[in-house]
């Protein structure tokens, strides 16, 4: 058995990109089980409707917290990032959002009566909380992030995570429903802000106007570009919200969230490679760049086309065996919502790029345009087709956003795919599917362990074929345990 030390020590030999990229998958991975577990106990004992409150404060602390950091949270990672007077964009960027949240928090005493849905679940009060700790987590978050120690921040993020789902699971079983998920989201932010804050290298420094002219230069497009992001994640869940019950925002969210299994790899791409390529633009280093989006496109599709698969073929089982029957609704929502994560790969990282090259508007202008589109369609869908309407619009406009954001960054960088990992990719994804959809018409599936089952399976049956078609992928498992000094 290999010690824990040593383990650790050959972890630290592999290339740096490599080990940021492996750790950050990994805890992503992890997280997003857990989440997954956590979310099934909680639809089982609570209902669609206490989750459809949880997943309104959320949609309302998130859209807020975007308000309230005004864009100083990518602003921040940025000017650290390029290494220049660190400590003083970090203290400029804090002394900003200790002032903007506290201007806001006093808008919002007034913005109760508009605030109807988070108010009648009781869950308003803790709203202003989670806003004060974000604070101090965004802080140490931002500025571990920025200082390049990615797979701290990563850490930090995976215990924030996990000890929220370990209070709320606690709090459930004790019976205390929208508060226990509430105050465990709150509990996850302090936690981690402590541990994070004990490695985070900068000070607080004296500074000038001029680090606030170009954190604002920066800020501004950021948040706009942001405001888009959001539209995407959150404003079909406030106006579900709004036309459809608290129970429909639970199942179209938990539909949602299962698909986000999809995004396990880029979600981890576009988390490393944007200090990275950040530092290489400052550098002027645009070759390393390119030839990171590249490989970062292949290994987001790695994952996100073989869950798109297998959805397609148990969707309708694993949401009801895994949720419960209310939340079979929402199969086929689900399916649309699998497709929004296939076109995810392509704009989470354009986007990212886009603001990684220091071109934060236009990337404002080309989400901008896709997230109006998103709202627009979500008032004229949500009413007629229910959360069916709010997964189509967010299906065009994801579209849209990823056809807009490949025309501006290709006249910025020579963008190009690796063609044959990607159709090795769609073959072992084609032959998987063949094999899990054999055993779903010979196999009847009247339980969760029958469900899981074809998803082991297809899982393994995806892994081997790709292995032997990809040489590649072959030789960087090669590479990783040579660099770990395995033998």
């Amino acid at each position: 058995m290999i010690k824990h030390s040593t383990l650790v020590s050959r972890i630290m030999q592999i290339e740096t990109l490599r080990r940021h990229s492996i750790v950050t998958l990994a805890a992503t991975i992890l997280l997003t089980a857990i989440g997954f577990l956590s979310t099934m106990y909680f639809a089982h004992s609570v209902g669609e409707s206490v989750l459809g409150a949880y997943f309104l404060f959320l949609a309302y602390f998130n859209t807020l917290n975007l308000l309230f950091d005004g864009g100083l949270g990518g602003a921040a990672v940025k000017r650290i990032s390029e290494g220049r007077e660190k400590n003083e964009y970090f203290t400029a960027v804090f002394v900003l959002r200790v002032f903007l949240v506290g201007v806001f928090i006093i808008l919002l005493l007034f913005a109760r009566p508009i605030l109807e849905n988070i108010d009648r679940s009781g869950a308003y009060s803790w709203l202003f909380l989670a806003l004060i700790i974000g604070i101090f987590w965004n802080t140490v978050s931002n500025g571990n992030y920025g200082s390049g120690k990615v797979g701290l921040n990563q850490t930090c993020g995976f215990i924030n995570s996990t000890s929220c789902i370990l209070f709320q699971v606690i709090a459930i079983y004790l019976g205390f429903g929208v508060n226990g998920l509430a105050g465990g989201f709150i509990f996850g932010m302090i936690v981690a802000t402590v541990i994070g804050f004990r490695f985070l290298d900068l000070k607080l420094k004296k500074f000038n106007v001029g680090h606030l002219k170009s954190i604002f230069s920066y800020s501004f497009w950021v948040f706009l570009a942001s405001s888009g992001s959001l539209v995407f994640s959150y404003a079909d869940t406030i106006i579900i919200g709004y036309f459809l019950e608290t129970a429909d925002v639970g199942i179209y969210r938990v539909a949602f969230q299962f698909t986000t299994a999809a995004t396990f790899t880029t979600t981890a791409m576009r988390t490393v490679l944007f200090p990275k390529v950040s530092n290489w633009n400052a550098k002027g280093e645009l070759k390393m760049a390119e030839d990171a989006f590249a490989k970062g496109i292949t290994y987001s599709l790695l994952l996100a086309v073989p869950v798109f698969a297998g959805g397609i073929i148990l969707g309708d089982k694993m949401l009801y065996f895994f949720y419960g029957e209310g939340f079979a609704r929402g199969t086929q929502t689900f399916y649309v919502l699998l497709t929004v994560q296939l076109v995810n790969v392509f704009m989470f990282l354009q986007t990212m790029y886009l603001n990684a090259l220091n071109r934060p508007k236009e990337s404002f202008k080309v989400t901008a345009v896709a997230a109006s589109t998103n709202i627009v369609l979500d008032f004229m869908l949500i009413p007629v087709l229910g959360i069916l309407g709010a997964a189509i619009a967010t299906l065009i406009a994801m579209i849209l956003n990823s056809l807009l954001a490949y025309l501006t960054l290709k006249n910025m960088i020579h963008l190009r795919l690796e063609l044959q990992e990607i159709k090795n990719i769609a073959i072992a994804a084609i032959a998987m599917g063949v094999g899990v959809g054999c055993y779903r018409a010979l196999v009847p599936i009247s339980s969760i362990w029958l469900t899981l089952i074809p998803i082991i399976l297809g899982a393994i049956l995806y892994l081997l074929l790709l292995l032997i078609l990809d040489t590649n992928i072959r030789s960087e498992i090669i590479n990783i345990r040579k660099q770990m000094g395995s033998r």
